[in-house]
């Protein structure tokens, strides 16, 4: 399956707010099932992918639609300003 939207989470295991967000990105991932993907990427284990999006600080959400770059959350998002991110991507 295509996703036109994708909401990628900039993450690493010694990270104390990204295993905040964890859950409620776990909860967005099953609310946009089949609407938009959500993938993990470990930035200790993807350090040049983190550095060819210019991730500085984590956790670092990253909305892309078709391919391209729409909107970068940095830190601990609610759950309503992460569903409102990807909703405003998939208008």
């Amino acid at each position: 399956m295509l996703f036109r939207s994708t909401l990628v989470d900039f993450w690493a295991e010694w990270c104390g707010p990204c295993r905040m967000l964890a859950p409620t990105l776990d909860t967005i991932a099953a609310e946009f099932s089949g609407k938009a993907l959500v993938a993990k990427v470990d930035v200790d284990s993807n350090q040049q992918l983190a550095a060819r999006f210019g991730v500085s600080a984590i956790p670092m959400l990253l909305l892309v639609k078709d391919g391209k770059e729409v909107n970068r959350l940095v830190g601990v998002q609610s759950k309503d300003n992460i569903a409102k991110a990807i909703n405003a991507a998939l208008e």
